[in-house]
């Protein structure tokens, strides 16, 4: 799966982590529900590293369709609230 991180790129990620950072992810939307915002930083920063940390950075020069979009570490609560579907940022 190709993830782009807003103002960074994108990374080849395995679809086997997808567990993992569903968990995080979950964690994030309910720090979100509930107007947490330093929980809403952290566990975002915590999403942002985890995808960094298990992905495959893709060269600056490929272009390719990325499959999931995640918001920039500098995101505003309410810009990633606009970025969310029903399961969060990652579906599963």
């Amino acid at each position: 799966m190709i993830v782009r991180i807003m103002g960074e790129g994108q990374v080849r990620l395995d679809d086997g982590h997808l567990t993992e950072l569903n968990k995080l992810d979950d964690e994030l939307l309910a720090e979100m529900q509930s107007g947490d915002e330093e929980g809403f930083r952290r566990t975002l920063g915590a999403l942002l590293e985890a995808v960094r940390r298990l992905g495959a950075p893709l060269p600056d020069a490929a272009l390719e369709p990325s499959e999931l979009i995640l918001p920039s570490p500098e995101a505003t609560l309410s810009e990633v609230r606009e970025m969310l579907n029903d399961d969060g940022l990652i579906p599963g």
